[in-house]
């Protein structure tokens, strides 16, 4: 089974419970849309996250959020195929992976596009009190123009895409926690405004605004677990 939750932030309770009260096994997936808090402090902190999840039967599929470091840049991680794209990894942790971005995956017999990253509203307030934050929060250029020419070669039909923030049109406003949104950075939601307007696809889901709401194809997920279908 596959199933797709919202953002963790390191917080995994309902995860556990989860896989307790549905008997789960390795086999089976738990996407997760984003920020789930694996690689935000990069010391004994995320070391001891990960080791939450020796044995917990379930493989984790997290998407990158923006309140983490990118695992290409992280010296443990390797990679590897996975339902047809690639994946990071540590051999410490083969349960806990991480989707590349502009990969395709094979997921409940569907084609799923990923698109992660977003820009953090509270940034210039990090740099300036020192705090943490990774300047690989969004995607580059290159893997916006890899993203375009696939979904050009697709004819521009895809069935699901999973990303971490969403198209600039459906942002939830009543989710927004800075008033003022004249200074926060949207080039990546613009980006996914193009893509959701060029292309047919069946369903688009999301995390990021610690919401759960659909609108038209669109899912934004925070705590809820449902099954992906």
């Amino acid at each position: 089974m596959i199933y797709i939750t919202g953002d963790k932030h390191g917080d995994f309770q309902d995860i556990f419970e989860f896989c307790k009260n549905n008997n789960t096994s390795k086999d089976d997936v738990m996407i997760i849309l984003g920020d789930a808090g694996f690689n935000y402090y990069l010391d004994y902190r995320s070391k001891e996250l990960k080791d939450s999840f020796r044995n917990i039967n379930i493989t984790l599929f997290c998407i990158h959020g923006n309140h983490e470091e990118r695992p290409e840049l992280i010296k443990s991680y390797k990679t590897k195929l996975f339902n047809g794209g690639i994946v990071y990894y540590e051999d410490e942790y083969p349960n806990i992976l991480f989707a590349k971005d502009a990969e395709i995956y094979n997921l409940a017999n569907k084609e799923v596009l990923v698109i992660g990253g977003a820009y953090t509203v509270d940034k210039d307030l990090r740099i300036e009190k020192n705090d943490i934050w990774y300047d690989s929060e969004e995607i580059s250029p290159e893997v916006k123009d890899k993203i375009r020419n696939y979904l050009e070669e697709k004819n521009h039909k895809i069935a699901v895409i999973l990303s971490h923030t969403c198209p600039l049109k459906y942002i939830p406003v009543e989710a927004l926690k800075i008033e003022d949104q004249s200074k926060i950075d949207k080039k990546t939601e613009i980006f996914l405004d193009e893509i959701e307007e060029n292309n047919d696809y069946n369903k688009w889901y999301c995390g990021h605004y610690h919401i759960n709401k659909n609108i038209d194809r669109i899912q934004f997920m925070y705590n809820d677990i449902e099954e992906f279908k």
